[in-house]
């Protein structure tokens, strides 16, 4: 499991069991300092699609509930898996204490069950190859095209397969940065 000279942690599918990475991310996230603390994951889920694919690499930044507002997406832990969703609202018990939150996908139907307070474990600083979260105005966008592939398998099918070819086509080598001019 490499830790990187940012001061980032990054968990790879192979350092073990989901359950033993889950509670490592999770130590490290709710770490005590005061600085905050970040770590970098791999999604694989399709629940956040448009918004986020499965690959994609995401930083992670530790905070507290209270400082986080609906529609950033959050990290948060239940039964040892991580559900990286958007956050839509705090909840309260009658006398007015907090008793956790709700999460919702962009591309599932209905809100994820109640995550008790203490299940929050950061939010979304950054996405591989963005500088910072999309604004308020994206967050709409990808909520109405996240239903659009909630309820249409084509489109889902097909948004998935496009995704993959960019994301290939990405990775060949361009053959002209190869050649210097020199060698003609």
């Amino acid at each position: 499991m490499p830790v990187l000279a940012q001061d980032f942690l990054t968990v790879d599918s192979d350092a073990g069991p989901s359950a033993i990475r889950s509670a490592l991310v999770a130590d490290v996230l709710r770490g005590s300092g005061s600085m905050p603390s970040s770590v970098r994951l791999r999604v694989h889920g399709e629940s956040m699609l448009p918004t986020l694919w499965p690959d994609d690499v995401v930083e992670i930044e530790s905070c507290s509930l209270e400082d986080v507002r609906p529609g950033e997406i959050v990290l948060a832990l239940r039964d040892g898996r991580f559900f990286l969703h958007r956050f839509i609202q705090r909840n309260f018990a009658a006398s007015g204490t907090q008793v956790g939150f709700l999460l919702r996908g962009d591309s599932v139907p209905g809100p994820d069950p109640l995550f008790p307070a203490q299940a929050l474990l950061g939010r979304l600083v950054r996405r591989s190859g963005e500088r910072r979260v999309a604004s308020r105005f994206g967050v709409k966008w990808s909520r109405a095209v996240g239903m659009v592939l909630c309820y249409c398998s084509v489109a889902r099918r097909f948004a998935l397969k496009l995704h993959r070819w960019k994301a290939s086509a990405r990775d060949l080598p361009n053959s002209e940065s190869t050649v210097e001019p020199g060698n003609l």
